[in-house]
C-alpha cells in the first residue's frame, strides 16, 4: 500500500512546551486511518489560525520512538499538550475537525 505523509504537519517535538497547545497524533503509514486522520488535523489547524501546534510521531523513526515511549502511547493516539508541555488528554483516533477544534480547546 502507498501511503503519503502529510508534509505540512512536522514530525519533530521540540515546540512542544513553548507556549502553544500542541496536538500529537501517532501515525502509521500502513495504516488508512493516519491519512484520514491528518486530514482532518489539517483542517482543523486551518480553522485554529495557528492557536494549537499539530505534530506528528510517526512510529519506527528515533524522534517518534521517543516520544511514543515517553508516554506510553499507541499507534492511531491523539495525545494534547498544555502551552507548558504536560500531557493533559489523550484519545484514540479517529475525531472530525471540528471534535479536534473542541477536543483542544
Amino acid at each position: 500500500m502507498f501511503s503519503v505523509m502529510p508534509k505540512s504537519i512536522k514530525m519533530t517535538h521540540e515546540e512542544i512546551g513553548t507556549g502553544k497547545p500542541a496536538l500529537v497524533f501517532v501515525y502509521d503509514p500502513n495504516l488508512m486511518i493516519s491519512i484520514s486522520q491528518t486530514e482532518q488535523m489539517n483542517k482543523a489547524r486551518d480553522q485554529l489560525n495557528d492557536q494549537v501546534l499539530f505534530l506528528i510521531a510517526k512510529i519506527n523513526t528515533p524522534e517518534g520512538d521517543k516520544l511514543i515511549a515517553e508516554h506510553s502511547a499507541s499507534v492511531a493516539e491523539l495525545l494534547l499538550f498544555d502551552p507548558s508541555g504536560k500531557l493533559i488528554k489523550r484519545e484514540l483516533a479517529p475525531k472530525e475537525s471540528n471534535e479536534l477544534i473542541q477536543w483542544v480547546k
